[in-house]
């Protein structure tokens, strides 16, 4: 039996990658289309030359001109596509490790699907970039958080508005209910311009400071000292006589002696006391409007929910609070200079050849007469991977040896040395 002839239609690859890309076809192929997309906030024409060149680089690498490659021009699109965002994406999660702390509390924005930074006030401020682009100021905002919080603890400032009430002592009455009165001030029709006006509802109220204010003359009377840089002689003063003999001192001893009157005015000479027991007042004697107090005056905060804002002005609680609300869009392909572009290579460079281990995985093996070829998809998935790994593991390693803390610790290492050799260096003597 004669042996056929056989006369194949076709006798190359019906999917093969070719010697280079064609620009004008890169934004009609790519999945994303992030950076090729020509009404999109990234896009460039310098992406789509890119990516064209990584056909070539990606043909020749892979010995395109000695084997076809079962690659389309479309996958090392793609494959470049995302090299660019991986690079973009290990960059942004740098910075937001570098300068978090200084851009809590301060605005975010609102993120379309692909991850840029929509249009809007705070991408205005930008001027149509992202922070991730921007060095931030050195603003410790979440320790100054934490010191808004201790200062309204210790009465120093504080994030909080403390609100101001009172109330009239009654002929006979020693218990008051300071929640009670303030909620009934807060919701009654003729109090609407109180700062806590519909504000306590069933929150708790955070008693301050409890007192009552004495006639001016009084104050008049036992705080009268001079004026400014003059005191009385301590030693002849007494409980209902001013002082007639002065003595002149620095002003902080001023500063002294006015806290002296005032805890002598408010403990010593007002034989009025109180106590607080879950926001019930208890005074000490009961009120006697004829001698003691006839108003009594509170200071409270109201409790809110840590994540509530003040009316009054902005604490950050609707601002950046974590990684996942900075204003970072994917990285502009113009900002990424040499160093990441020859990374995003040989990233895309890697895809590629996972793609193409996918494909050739499908048929472990491919009958021809007399024998099997075997193909190697599983070794290209495998070294493809491995590649990706390295190369996540080496740009992260160089970024973290780039953090403003270590860029710190590297000058002050340079500036520290630098100060030991001028030591060893004699200094000149000048002859005249």
């Amino acid at each position: 039996m004669a042996v056929p002839t056989l006369t194949p239609s076709s006798t190359t690859t019906a999917v093969r990658l070719p010697v280079t890309g064609s620009p004008a076809n890169v934004a009609s192929e790519m999945p994303f289309g992030i950076y090729s997309d020509s009404t999109g906030p990234l896009y460039s024409v310098n992406f789509l030359s890119g990516a064209c060149d990584q056909v070539a680089y990606t043909y020749k690498k892979l010995g395109g001109d000695v084997l076809d490659i079962e690659l389309s021009s479309s996958n090392v699109y793609a494959s470049y596509e995302e090299a660019t965002l991986e690079y973009s994406y290990i960059v942004n999660v740098h910075q937001a490790k570098n300068s978090l702390s200084d851009y809590l509390g301060n605005r975010t924005g609102s993120f379309d699907h692909d991850g840029n930074l929509q249009s809007g006030e705070l991408s205005s401020s930008l001027k149509g970039t992202h922070a991730a682009l921007k060095m931030p100021r050195f603003e410790f905002e979440y320790a100054k958080n934490v010191m808004r919080g201790v200062g309204t603890e210790a009465h120093v400032g504080g994030s909080e508005t403390i609100h101001s009430a009172s109330f009239a002592v009654a002929t006979g009455t020693q218990d008051y209910d300071l929640q009670s009165i303030i909620y009934s001030a807060s919701v009654a029709s003729g109090n609407s311009n109180f700062s806590y006006y519909n504000k306590v509802g069933k929150n708790r109220i955070e008693v301050r400071k409890v007192y009552y204010k004495t006639p001016h003359a009084m104050w008049r009377f036992f705080g009268y000292y001079g004026g400014l840089s003059v005191l009385g002689n301590m030693h002849y003063y007494g409980q209902y006589a001013d002082e007639s003999t002065f003595e002149v001192v620095p002003v902080w001893q001023n500063k002294l002696q006015a806290i002296q009157f005032e805890d002598a005015i408010n403990v010593r000479l007002s034989h009025f006391s109180y106590e607080i027991q879950n926001n019930r007042l208890k005074i000490f004697p009961p009120g006697n409007t004829t001698m003691g107090p006839k108003r009594m005056w509170v200071e409270f905060t109201v409790k809110q929910d840590a994540w509530e804002d003040n009316d009054s002005k902005k604490s950050g609680t609707s601002g950046v609070n974590n990684m996942n609300t900075l204003p970072f869009g994917n990285i502009p392909y113009g900002k990424i200079n040499s160093i990441g572009k020859q990374w995003i290579r040989r990233f895309a460079l890697s895809l590629s050849k996972e793609t193409l281990g996918q494909i050739r995985s499908k048929f472990g093996t491919i009958p021809i007469p007399g024998e099997n070829l075997t193909l190697n998809g599983v070794a290209l998935i495998t070294e493809g991977k491995e590649e990706q790994d390295k190369l996540r593991e080496e740009l992260k390693t160089t970024l973290d040896e780039l953090t403003y803390a270590k860029l710190t610790e590297r000058d002050s290492s340079i500036s520290e040395n630098t100060i030991k050799l001028l030591q060893n260096i004699p200094s000149p003597i000048f002859l005249g």
